[in-house]
């Protein structure tokens, strides 16, 4: 008799754990889905802005050694820009070079859609190098 009354409490203890976390693992899911699409949507246009700032440095101090001229450095940020699909018009690429100094700018706006909001990401990358003699 004691067995049995044993055997009927492990059986109620299971019966009540049966389905438990079903729901916190259902919502954990939803979650991580979630913030995985946000990351795809979020992480390439901050990716493309850091390449395109970096590219902007490296073309700032070549421009001013190999003497080019504004419509040559805005055609290569041109190229670059394009390369990296970001949204930005020949006319955005701001440039200022002289003999001294070179300085390049271009601001622009990324469209995000997570589908249950919508929002524009404002980037301003700009560089400046400034001849060493």
């Amino acid at each position: 008799m004691r067995a049995a009354a044993s055997t009927r409490r492990m059986r109620r203890r299971w019966n009540s754990q049966r389905g438990e976390g079903r729901g916190k693992a259902i919502a954990f899911t939803v979650i991580f889905l979630f913030g995985i699409f946000v990351a795809v949507r979020l992480v390439p246009p901050y990716l493309a802005e850091y390449q395109l700032a970096d590219k902007m440095e490296e073309l700032a101090r070549f421009a001013i050694v190999n003497r080019y001229s504004e419509e040559q450095i805005r055609d290569h940020v041109y190229k670059e820009v394009k390369n990296l699909e970001i949204p930005v018009n020949r006319e955005d690429i701001k440039v200022d070079a002289s003999s001294e100094t070179v300085k390049i700018s271009v601001d622009y706006r990324v469209p995000i859609d997570l589908l249950v909001y919508k929002f524009e990401l404002h980037f301003t990358p700009n560089s400046q190098d400034k001849k060493l003699i």
